[in-house]
């Protein structure tokens, strides 16, 4: 659970923004996005091996 305590003198957009950097640092809406449709163990291997192919790419560019 992410908290985020607003002092006396403090903006509410300033915890707005400590909380959404919490969040993506704890890699929360990552992990929803990932989730938000099953995806088959066979299609999560061939989005995996895409990704290094154009890692691999990009690597032998520079």
């Amino acid at each position: 659970m992410i908290e985020v305590t607003i002092g006396e003198g403090d903006r509410l957009d300033g915890a707005l923004k400590a909380f959404k950097k919490k969040v993506i640092k704890a890699g929360i809406l990552k992990d929803l996005r990932s989730k938000r449709h099953y995806l088959k163990p066979s299609e999560a291997k061939k989005l995996k091996s895409a990704a290094a192919r154009r890692r691999k790419r990009k690597a032998a560019r520079f």
